[in-house]
């Protein structure tokens, strides 16, 4: 690539020139291989936190639900909404716990599990589908907890509650995940 040439103002008259690289753009150099591997970090290290929380909360809809068994017939079991939330809640304890895993090994060892790009997109569908799973769980357990509410406010619909709520905070918090699953999807280089 020839360097621009800039004139000199001591040589105007003479028609001289002389070469004076410009300096870099930014983003480009050292300074901004540092600032992508911050980012980078950065990214990742949200990402992790992310799901770190997704998994918490996932492991107390699942507690809750499978705790939800109290005298006089009532049972999560019997109700096939709260089975499915339950179902769900296990499925999302394991992806997430997974996941974060997966990310602490990588962070620790610096090693990937697969490709960067394979990676990408088990992140990014994997967010998307346990976020759209447990946004369904959590909310066809609600119609059932609130007719149940109308007869008795007892404790068995407010553990049912208790659950769909843990169920919809999980929801935005891997809703959340894939959005920066999404992200790390299109900005990924594959050089």
């Amino acid at each position: 690539m020839p360097t621009p040439t800039r004139t000199s103002p001591d040589n105007a008259n003479v028609g001289e020139t002389s070469q004076t690289p410009l300096p870099p753009p930014p983003g480009y150099g050292v300074t901004g291989i540092l600032r992508r591997w911050r980012h980078e970090d950065m990214l990742k290290r949200g990402s992790l936190g992310l799901r770190a929380l997704g998994f918490m909360l996932s492991v107390l809809a699942f507690i809750i639900m499978a705790s939800n068994q109290h005298g006089r017939g009532r049972n999560f079991q019997e109700y096939e909404e709260y089975r499915y939330a339950l179902a769900i809640a296990i499925l999302s304890t394991l992806y997430t716990g997974l996941q974060s895993w997966r990310q602490i090994h990588e962070m620790s060892t610096g090693k990937e599990i697969t490709s960067g790009r394979n990676l990408a997109l088990i992140d990014f569908f994997g967010d998307q589908l346990m976020a759209y799973l447990l946004l369904s769980a959590a909310s066809s357990a609600v119609p059932m907890t609130n007719r149940m509410r109308e007869g008795a406010d007892n404790i068995f619909t407010d553990s049912s509650a208790a659950c769909i709520s843990m169920e919809f905070f999980a929801f935005f918090i891997l809703a959340l995940s894939a959005m920066l699953s999404g992200y790390k999807l299109v900005k990924h280089t594959y050089i």
